[in-house]
């Protein structure tokens, strides 16, 4: 468990290194079309400005879109009950408790740090979750919050789009430029690698993002199961969440990857092509309930 927990943390550094290098890149090329490098610290800037706004009100969003209301103690005294132990066990504080009113079994986890976390499930996975499973599925999203993940993939999140803004922008430019500039610095061997970059980093950056994701869906799972020393929980939590049929009411892409597993329902994954599995914010839960029962 550890060293898939060690393993995961190192793919996850690599990946982000590698986006890095992609943003630079990115800005470098439209710098050296127009022949100015402040279009790179500007392109730099669009990201950190993005991030830094993402960073302090992703939280809110996320919440919001998805229809979550606080959830009090009186009405359910049992859910706190279970996330305080769990917070107790993982040195953690307890976070903020959210219900999605949706018969879809489903939770998310959101906040920039542990301090700021906040913790939303649906009424359906309250309602057919046995209590094991219900503190797996906790555990989970405990352990987003406490390996940071959801502040991650929320700058991944924002990094994708600043690239894809960027790539537009260079290509666009490059389209209008040759038209009228026979200049021969539009030519050549450095321009056809800006263009390649201008047409494949949105692709790159989706995959990096997606992939992301999955990497900290495995390590969730195990920091999860490593919290409540039972990995079948999970794994029959996991298990139930796959066979339920009907999409969530608020699905949508901008936070799918948020969630345990994808919101919207069976059938949309069983017409998936298998161009579109890849493009999948989580990894497929057979692999995942194999990598918990695992670990028994």
């Amino acid at each position: 468990m550890y060293k898939e927990i060690a393993a995961n943390k190192r793919r996850t550094f690599y990946i982000f290194f590698v986006f890095a290098l992609l943003m630079i890149a990115i800005g470098w090329a439209l710098s050296y079309l127009y022949g100015n490098v402040m279009i790179l610290y500007i392109a730099v800037g669009i990201a950190v400005i993005q991030a830094w706004i993402s960073y302090y009100f992703s939280d809110k969003v996320a919440l919001a879109s998805t229809g979550a209301k606080e959830a009090s103690k009186e009405q359910y005294g049992d859910l706190h009950r279970l996330v305080e132990n769990l917070a107790i066990t993982a040195g953690l504080p307890k976070p903020r408790l959210y219900v999605i009113d949706d018969p879809s079994p489903n939770a998310f986890a959101t906040g920039r740090d542990p301090q700021h976390a906040a913790i939303a499930v649906t009424t359906g996975l309250l309602d057919v979750m046995e209590k094991r499973e219900l503190e797996g599925v906790l555990a989970h999203e405990l352990a987003h919050v406490g390996n940071r993940d959801i502040l991650v993939m929320t700058v991944a999140v924002t990094l994708v789009g600043a690239v894809v803004l960027i790539s537009d922008i260079l290509l666009r430019s490059w389209f209008w430029r040759s038209r009228d500039d026979n200049d021969s610095k539009s030519s050549g061997a450095v321009m056809l690698i800006a263009i390649a970059l201008a047409i494949l980093a949105p692709l790159f950056a989706q995959l990096i993002q997606l992939a992301v994701s999955r990497k900290r869906e495995y390590l969730a799972d195990a920091t999860g199961s490593m919290l409540t020393r039972f990995p079948e929980g999970l794994a029959s939590a996991l298990e139930k969440i796959e066979r339920y049929e009907r999409p969530m009411a608020k699905a949508n892409r901008a936070t799918a990857h948020l969630f345990i597993n994808e919101p919207f329902g069976i059938e949309e994954k069983k017409s998936r092509s298998w161009l579109a599995t890849v493009f999948s914010t989580h990894p497929p839960i057979p692999d995942r309930v194999s990598k918990l029962r695992a670990m028994l």
